[in-house]
């Protein structure tokens, strides 16, 4: 399966190019900004870098591609202007492109509370974005998996996790970046994650027998 990883470069983005690079029923292919990022994504695990922005045309990016794993995002850098149009306006770009081109299965890295603006502490813009793109993809008629992770961490992935439809809080829990990683690849093959939502924490269950609960 040709898998287009969107936010390629991005800490996430480069922990699924890896992991799909080591897959043998997947090929990643890393969409990027910059052609200059390409060479060391490559030596990652990439086929293949494609340059194409979220904020313009990216129908070229979805070509020939069998799935499409979104972990874009503006930044914590960036102000509410560019959340907008990256994390939802360019989501909903690179979705619409994808039904055109009869993308098999979008996985979305989406974010606990999408959709809920209190549910963060002053994250209500970026929640609200973020939900709106879920929204938008629920509502494509694509085949999709929505991820919606608590707080991220740099911590050794650990292979363990907690899944649920909803957690009421995540204060004081996180899960690596590693496990999120390894959740979105491991979303392509589980057919029971299909046209699901749901959050994810670290835990004590396997992945695999995580995500065949859902």
């Amino acid at each position: 399966m040709k898998v287009l990883i969107a936010g390629a470069n991005g800490h996430t983005g480069r922990l699924i190019v890896e992991r799909l690079g080591k897959s043998p029923q997947h090929e990643a292919y890393a969409m990027i900004r910059d052609a200059a990022q390409a060479e060391s994504l490559k030596q990652l695990g990439a086929k293949e870098a494609i340059v194409a922005d979220l904020e313009g045309d990216v129908s070229h990016a979805v070509k020939g591609m069998d799935a499409v794993i979104f972990a874009a995002g503006s930044g914590s850098q960036t102000g509410p202007d560019k959340t907008i149009s990256v994390d939802q306006e360019g989501a909903k770009r690179l979705i619409d492109a994808a039904k055109k081109a009869g993308i098999a299965h979008f996985v979305m890295l989406s974010s606990y509370g999408a959709g809920d603006p209190d549910a963060l502490p002053n994250l209500g813009h970026y929640l609200k974005a973020k939900g709106e793109a879920d929204r938008h993809l629920i509502e494509s008629g694509l085949t999709y998996t929505i991820v919606r992770p608590g707080y991220l961490s740099f911590e050794l992935a650990t292979g363990k996790v907690e899944i649920a439809k909803h957690f009421d809080s995540v204060e004081g829990r996180n899960i690596p970046r590693g496990d999120v990683a390894e959740v979105l690849v491991s979303c392509l093959d589980v057919e029971n994650a299909k046209n699901k939502t749901f959050e994810l924490l670290s835990g004590e269950q396997p992945i695999q027998e995580a995500l065949k609960t859902l």
